[in-house]
């Protein structure tokens, strides 16, 4: 994994990029749909306020934490969606006070946390370095339904290369949320950067091997995209089934975005 400073900075770029999205639209912006079922633009950045001030909390008061998750089990396939619905209920100026106290909020504390040091969340403990990672892959995934709403095109940048580290090393994850143990081969993953030059995961020799575009790859584990519209190319059965399901994020196994009707150019 990068240097957390690095992470944090990164962080803190991807957020600004999608601020920068969001800052100026009307009240009745805020009401768009976006590809994600039933939720607005107002939605994704009620989401990412709930997470960070969830992540927030993990971080400065564990037994706080401790019982937020007590929550989840009661309602496992509502309880994210009902943090959206509460932001997403909120004047949009509030809603994006809110998303914007808590990202700094949260980059402070991370900051704060001593080398080595981990603490609860959902799914095992976390570092601080993993956690500003997983934070950076939802703001740009939750960025990229802003975007399409929008009809905004967003010019990739070498931060992808978090995201396409965190969905490579969730793969065993992708699986495991399926109810399947992951297969015991390795997958060797090699993308091409927006600059031009080459981020590899897994070992050089792995018979199993994804190779392709890091922004192709990153909306594939992000399921922002469907597998037939990538341009990704897979070696071995268990590699290519991997990318059918792919997904870096925590919860539960996501449904994915349907392929387009229109053939890719």
């Amino acid at each position: 994994m990068s240097d957390p400073v690095d992470v944090l900075v990164d962080l803190r770029a991807e957020g600004d990029e999608l601020d920068a999205l969001v800052a100026d639209l009307t009240p009745a912006d805020w009401s768009r749909p976006t590809p994600a079922p039933r939720w607005t633009l107002a939605h994704q950045i009620a989401h990412l306020a709930w997470t960070d001030r969830a992540a927030l909390l993990a971080v400065t008061d564990a037994e706080g934490f401790a019982a937020e998750v007590e929550k989840a089990p009661a309602a496992p396939e509502r309880f994210v969606d009902e943090g959206a619905e509460e932001g997403a209920a909120l004047p949009p100026d509030v809603l994006l006070a809110r998303w914007r106290d808590g990202r700094e909020r949260l980059e402070r504390a991370l900051r704060a946390v001593p080398p080595g040091g981990r603490f609860p969340w959902y799914g095992p403990p976390m570092s601080a370095p993993a956690m500003a990672t997983a934070r950076l892959m939802e703001t740009w995934a939750h960025g990229q339904d802003v975007a399409d709403a929008l009809g905004a095109v967003r010019t990739p940048t070498a931060r992808l290369r978090h995201v396409a580290w965190i969905g490579h090393r969730a793969r065993g994850y992708a699986y495991l949320v399926r109810g399947e143990q992951p297969p015991p081969d390795p997958v060797r993953v090699e993308l091409t950067a927006p600059d031009g030059t080459s981020w590899t995961y897994g070992p050089e020799d792995a018979a199993q091997r994804v190779t392709g575009d890091a922004l192709d790859f990153c909306l594939l584990v992000t399921q922002r995209i469907h597998r037939d519209d990538t341009a990704l190319v897979a070696e071995g059965a268990d590699a290519e089934r991997w990318l059918s399901f792919a997904q870096a994020f925590a919860g539960p196994a996501g449904a994915g975005r349907p392929a387009r009707e229109e053939a890719r150019p």
